[in-house]
């Protein structure tokens, strides 16, 4: 599949800053703000503080102000507040025919990301606003190269080597447990020749296990190319002889595709920036990601 890029943003575009999933804290909200009001023109509606349950308001809330963010051709990319939960409930009734422009945002977010990469859009992978503020300036002006420049962003490194090996194609995936939640929808991408980005928080070894075997027994392996695995934060099960980076090593085996984990990618305390859609060289042996193209095209006149 060919992604299109979107146009290149400019220092003091407007953004739209939606909530398409969990309603959030507003102290870190207002922390990822200021980080990119420094930026851009970021806009949002008074509806991106509803709650409803464990959501941001609810599904007509949420849907139409993503879907208006899409649409606007004033808007040049869109932030997420948050992930959580509730992207998903939205995806049959979102249309991805507008402009092309690129989202941000990671967790959740991820389900957004696979429709978009399903309908041949890039996007980024990268901390979302309640996140934002508590990242290293790197991360910020990591986003913000991916955002504004047509050169690619500097290749991440320091990733461990699981299974060696060299791996290109497009960079597609994002959080294990929503990519395997979407497995046999509409809004799952191809994987041929992919290399195939995961990371997750919170889940015990035994659940790491179950998804990936779900993508197994699916046929992903057999598809992708290789596998970039980010942090897995929190995935630790208590008083056991074994550990999360046990389990990953052997499930990475069984696969003899080039894999490295470790990428600062997802929730740990760095969470850096990358072009979902965009053609990447896994390096596993080396334990580097490098972007082979931007994440943008040359800006509109």
């Amino acid at each position: 599949m060919r992604f299109v890029p979107p146009p290149a943003l400019r220092p003091s575009d407007k953004v739209a800053v939606v909530a398409p999933a969990s309603a959030f804290d507003r102290k870190s909200f207002e922390a990822g703000l200021a980080v990119l009001s420094r930026r851009y023109q970021p806009s949002f509606s008074p509806g991106v503080f509803a709650e409803h349950r464990y959501l941001a308001g609810d599904d007509s809330r949420r849907l139409a102000e993503l879907s208006e963010a899409l649409s606007d051709p004033s808007v040049k990319a869109i932030f997420a507040a948050r992930g959580g939960y509730g992207v998903m409930r939205l995806l049959p009734a979102l249309r991805l025919d507008g402009p092309p422009k690129l989202l941000v945002g990671f967790s959740d977010l991820t389900a957004l990301h696979l429709a978009l990469q399903a309908a041949g859009r890039t996007s980024i992978h990268g901390p979302v606003l309640t996140q934002l503020g508590k990242q290293p300036a790197e991360v910020a002006q990591r986003l913000f190269h991916l955002l504004e420049s047509t050169e690619p962003p500097r290749p991440l490194t320091g990733a461990a080597p699981l299974v060696p090996g060299i791996a290109e194609g497009p960079l597609v995936g994002g959080n294990l447990s929503v990519l395997s939640r979407l497995v046999g929808t509409p809004f799952f991408p191809p994987l041929e020749g992919a290399v195939l980005l995961l990371e997750d928080v919170g889940e015990r070894p035994y659940r790491l296990d179950r998804m990936w075997t779900h993508l197994r027994l699916a046929g992903a392996f057999e598809r992708a190319a290789g596998i970039a695995l980010g942090e897995f934060t929190g995935c630790e099960e208590k008083d056991a002889s074994y550990q999360c980076a046990d389990v990953l090593r052997s499930l990475a085996e069984e696969t003899k595709l080039p894999c490295a984990v470790g990428f600062g990618i997802g929730h740990g305390a760095v969470n850096l920036p990358v072009a979902l859609g965009s053609r990447v060289r896994l390096d596993a042996s080396a334990g580097t990601l490098e972007h082979l193209e931007p994440a943008v095209s040359e800006p509109r006149a």
